[in-house]
């Protein structure tokens, strides 16, 4: 098997990539732009990032969940191992898009927290899937598994208070 940089040069690659990381930020995004993600009504622990923050992580995110699924995708439909590590992706990703309406939509931070703990088991189980594949692509998810991690913190903390 001939090794593969990570974004590789082809245009065909590039394009495939640049389509994953386009379709995964909008269609992360959709949640917030239906629902919103408005927070008067969240009494804030002492360690709540500012606003900011919150759109500047997605995107980046996001993007890497994107170039992770170019790389995975880029292994063949047709292997077993791919085909799993995608529907893990598209599980955890459900479950992601998912959590916005409830904690925000519905003002319920706990259901949000019990979808946020869903959530991060999914994510380990594509960091593992993806690393089967190809262990650059589950690399690029730990950053999100990270966030994943500091927000559902965040959630208990905003549930509890």
């Amino acid at each position: 098997m001939r090794y593969r940089s990570l974004l590789s040069t082809s245009r065909g690659d590039l394009l495939r990539t640049a389509g994953f990381v386009v379709a995964v930020n909008l269609v992360g995004a959709l949640p917030a732009v239906f629902v919103g993600s408005n927070t008067d009504w969240i009494d804030r622990p002492s360690f709540y990032p500012p606003e900011i923050a919150f759109p500047i992580v997605w995107t980046a995110l996001f993007t890497l969940m994107g170039i992770a699924l170019s790389v995975v995708w880029a292994h063949g439909f047709g292997r077993r191992d791919v085909r799993l590590a995608l529907s893990a992706f598209g599980v955890q990703f459900a479950l992601n898009l998912a959590w916005t309406p409830i904690f925000f939509g519905l003002r319920r931070p706990d259901l949000g927290l019990a979808v946020i703990a869903v959530l991060w088991v999914a994510v380990v189980v594509t960091i593992v899937a993806f690393h089967r594949v190809d262990r650059r692509a589950a690399a690029l998810l730990v950053p999100y598994l990270l966030w994943v991690s500091f927000a559902a913190v965040l959630n208990y903390a905003i549930y509890a208070s």
